[in-house]
């Protein structure tokens, strides 16, 4: 698991934990059926108590990320959270504001910058659909 927790965040160290999964989720790092680490583990790796890690879980699970069994362990929900799609929307949205602004700031003009976009697609279609073992969600 890639989860970092830092005292310069500001944000509660159960808070890091829920925004970082869901991160992961939205990414795509992790899918439906994954496992998380049971509490006492990723308490053990972030070095907190797992009273703190127990709280990020309850939270991700209110909110449908994950779903917890007795005897299965913590997975990431079937259902395809509503939630992860929106933070899917949310990063990509972050990301194109970006893009926006640094082709204003160099004053590409905004067809210029979707026939570049457009480009790259093409690009990056050929070069997925020639790996092995390449699945393309859509």
């Amino acid at each position: 698991m890639h989860i970092r927790i830092t005292s310069d965040d500001g944000a509660p160290i159960y808070r890091q934990i829920v925004n970082q999964i869901k991160y992961l989720v939205a990414a795509g790092r992790y899918e439906v059926g994954d496992r998380l680490p049971p509490v006492r583990k990723l308490a053990q790796q972030l070095l907190v108590n797992p009273n703190t890690v127990a709280r990020a879980y309850r939270e991700l699970e209110t909110a449908g990320v994950i779903t917890t069994r007795q005897g299965s362990g913590t997975t990431i929900a079937e259902n395809g959270s509503p939630l992860a799609r929106a933070e899917k929307v949310r990063i990509l949205t972050d990301r194109i504001d970006m893009l926006l602004a640094e082709a204003s700031q160099m004053e590409v003009p905004l067809e210029t910058l979707l026939k570049l976009v457009r480009q790259r697609e093409r690009t990056f279609q050929k070069t997925t659909s020639k790996k092995p073992g390449t699945k393309r969600k859509g």
